[in-house]
């Protein structure tokens, strides 16, 4: 029986070090590596969870006006050249009491801002937008623009006097969150050229247009979603992610009847703002 001979060792002995090498390479993107990356992912979850043991911020109440309103283009106002548009004004109330009652700087604003903006309907009808709207016009209808980069962000108000020489046209918060956050929603030119039939004189400026013009509630029903941002005093960043539902129907007839208004009142784990590290 013949001994097997290896003619190269040098060769040979090279070439098992580098399958042994590739081999452990292997084993460890396989094994190890999935290992270390569940093991830091569980460490960072325990340290967010750590992090947000006590609620420093929290969504406390929501308020949502909505209606809608009929603009003439027509020369001569002869309504027979209208775009139909329907907003909601959106107030945010924030919570930043109820772990600490005295104000200080972790439970104070430095900055705030929105972005992440995110609008979702059943059907492509008309130009939709999410910007600030000044808080004096809740419920009244003024037109809004595209805010820029798609984020809004606020002016904080820190001083009796600041406030006093604050016109609210620009997006405005006080560090103390005893403001809320005011939100405007538009659906520019939904339908276009629109006219009243011969057999009527006169059209409604709010809510009731959509049933005159036909617009179905179900198209136009719409999902907001979109990310509160904030940073306190310390300089530790708090974020929320908003999503809002809005059905502008109900069986008492919605927004047909000319305005939809609606608090909601917000409790549990779900409304609380973390911070991240």
């Amino acid at each position: 029986m013949k001994k097997f001979r290896i003619q190269n060792e040098r060769l040979f002995f090279t070439i098992l070090i580098i399958t042994l090498f590739i081999t452990f390479l292997l084993y460890y993107n396989l094994v190890f590596s999935v290992v270390f990356a569940r093991n830091a992912f569980a460490n960072e979850m325990i340290e967010i969870a750590d992090q947000n043991e006590d609620t420093i911020f929290n969504i406390q109440k929501i308020l949502l006006y909505s209606s809608a309103n009929a603009i003439d283009n027509s020369e001569d106002q002869s309504l027979k050249d209208m775009s139909i548009c329907q907003y909601t004004d959106i107030s945010i109330y924030i919570d930043n009491t109820s772990s600490i009652t005295e104000l200080t700087n972790e439970n104070t604003i430095k900055q705030l801002y929105i972005d992440n903006i995110v609008i979702t309907s059943n059907a492509d009808m008309g130009s939709k937008i999410l910007n600030y709207k000044n808080p004096l016009d809740f419920g009244k209808f003024k037109m809004i623009e595209t805010p820029e980069n798609n984020r809004i962000d606020f002016n904080i108000v820190n001083t009796n006097s600041e406030n006093e020489n604050n016109d609210y046209a620009n997006p405005t918060f006080y560090t103390d969150c005893s403001n809320p956050i005011s939100l405007g929603y538009m659906n520019k030119n939904i339908l276009t050229n629109y006219a009243v039939s011969r057999d009527v004189n006169t059209v409604s400026f709010n809510g009731k247009v959509l049933q005159e013009a036909n617009i179905n509630l179900e198209d136009i029903n719409y999902t907001l979603t979109f990310k509160i941002n904030i940073v306190n005093n310390l300089n530790q960043k708090f974020v929320y992610n908003m999503k809002l539902d809005i059905n502008l129907n109900d069986s008492n007839g919605g927004i047909y009847n000319g305005y939809v208004y609606k608090g909601k009142n917000t409790k549990g784990n779900e409304y609380r703002f973390f911070k991240e590290i």
